[in-house]
């Protein structure tokens, strides 16, 4: 039996977890939440993440006495960093402090900024008000709170290899979720930002990234 399961959402922002199992090579066993059936509001589920949220990730501890523990783990910038210290000889993240709090500093604001006060107000602007006529204002905000944001992500890889610098890391593998869910809310990503494009062709062109998409079924562009 994995010592892990991975629950996720096809082209969630799961995918990035997704991503990194592969790159690591370690087993596990990927579950399909699918959010747009609301599998992640069945009580199943809420007794694995009360929050409804993917991902989530279950660790298998030793066997004790009292029989076989799990422990789950929540938020994609969590599970990542519990993985990247888990595993450290991937260099999946940088290990000198600096680095590593500039990795941390990528994922915080995209969980944040980018995703819940962006693209989610976007795609589902009903979450934030009960009104549906309030919802196309809000939809409107956010995607001018998106362009912003990609703005900002083309401006800090201009002439880098990778987000961190010389080193593919985890934060790449979760830049490939914004750059999916730019094209899917229609803008040309390809053209408007090719220092974010050309990065993102390097990370879909990887094996590990490649398993990952196929299994979740997904298109990026």
């Amino acid at each position: 039996m994995p010592q892990y399961r991975l629950y996720h959402s096809p082209g969630a922002c799961s995918l990035a977890a997704h991503i990194v199992f592969e790159e690591l090579g370690v087993p596990y066993e990927p579950v399909r939440v699918v959010i747009a059936e609301g599998q992640n509001q069945t009580a199943a589920y809420l007794a694995i993440n009360p929050r409804g949220r993917v991902p989530a990730l279950a660790i298998r501890e030793d066997q004790t006495d009292d029989g076989q523990t799990e422990q789950v783990l929540t938020e994609l910038s969590a599970i990542l960093i519990y993985l990247a210290q888990t595993y450290p000889a991937a260099s999946l993240l940088p290990l000198d402090t600096l680095s590593f709090v500039r990795a941390v500093e990528w994922m915080s604001w995209l969980g944040s900024t980018m995703h819940a006060g962006g693209v989610r107000t976007v795609l589902r602007p009903d979450r934030f008000v009960s009104d549906p006529a309030a919802a196309d204002a809000v939809k409107t905000r956010g995607k001018e709170n998106v362009l912003i944001g990609f703005a900002d992500i083309e401006s800090r890889l201009h002439g880098r290899p990778w987000a961190l610098g010389e080193c593919y890391s985890m934060v790449d593998a979760y830049l490939l979720v914004f750059f999916r869910w730019g094209n899917r809310i229609g803008l040309p990503m390809r053209t408007d930002y090719p220092h974010y494009t050309r990065i993102m062709d390097a990370v879909r062109a990887r094996p590990a990234v490649q398993r990952a998409i196929s299994h979740e079924g997904i298109q990026v562009e």
